[in-house]
């Protein structure tokens, strides 16, 4: 039942990817959000090759962790790509927002570091485990920011109808999702693994869908966020005047 489940949700992300790719081709995305696109593009490859592979046990292991590392350092530039995305049009603020992000990304790569160094990785009992450790480093960095992203988004006007506020939806419930996965992995036997994997694969055809639904759907700028844009403006031409001070 647990196989023929895994391979429903692999065929159905499958189908669901080839859609999300064929979207972001036709509608050109990649010249607005360049590093999601290759973030999707990415996990569409290693969804193919890795059905290729699945028969070939230390072959598919070793090119599911190829992808998965791949897939998230793409995960975290996706992140830092929707935040400048956010002050585009705000020079002085996203000065401003980019120091205040780049000691967000220090605070939280020391935890991670932390995390390696309280479950030491290279003592670990195997190398899946020490890999393990390694990431779920990387997903609470991933998880980090883009937590920091709904704040900031809430205070300087990402609004909800927006393509760019799908994608942090899509990557936040994915990313928290794995982070979860890898942190219970080791501690469930084969069967809990299983369902672990369901999991994961349900919650990353979920963010298929928030992709697809946000590119697809038109963007609407309502009534409400005109006033908060004019106080983006003075907020910048405030912070100007204190960086040329």
């Amino acid at each position: 039942m647990a196989h023929s489940l895994i391979y429903g949700f692999w065929f159905g992300g499958m189908a669901l990817q080839a859609l999300l790719a064929a979207i972001l081709l036709s509608k050109r995305v990649g010249g607005k959000f360049a590093l999601f696109t290759a973030y999707c593009l990415v996990n569409f490859l290693e969804t193919v090759v890795l059905y290729l592979v699945h028969h070939h046990l230390h072959l598919y292991t070793y090119t599911y962790w190829l992808f998965e590392s791949l897939g998230t350092i793409l995960g975290l530039g996706v992140a830092y790509e929707i935040f400048a995305h956010l002050f585009s049009l705000h020079p002085a603020l996203r000065i401003l927002a980019t120091r205040v992000f780049r000691w967000t990304i220090v605070v939280l790569v020391f935890l991670g570091c932390l995390l390696i160094y309280k479950e030491s990785p290279i003592r670990a009992s195997s190398v899946t485990n020490a890999i393990l450790v390694v990431e779920q480093a990387a997903r609470i960095v991933e998880v980090g920011l883009v937590i920091f992203l709904f704040v900031s988004a809430s205070i300087f006007g990402l609004h909800w109808r927006q393509s760019a506020f799908g994608i942090v939806l899509g990557v936040g419930l994915f990313a928290t999702t794995e982070l979860v996965v890898v942190t219970m992995f080791s501690q469930f036997d084969p069967a809990g693994r299983q369902i672990l994997n369901l999991i994961r694969m349900a919650a990353f055809d979920s963010s298929l869908l928030i992709w697809i639904g946000y590119i697809l759907a038109p963007e609407r700028v309502t009534v409400g966020e005109l006033p908060k844009r004019e106080q983006l403006e003075q907020w910048n031409q405030a912070v100007m005047e204190l960086i040329g001070q």
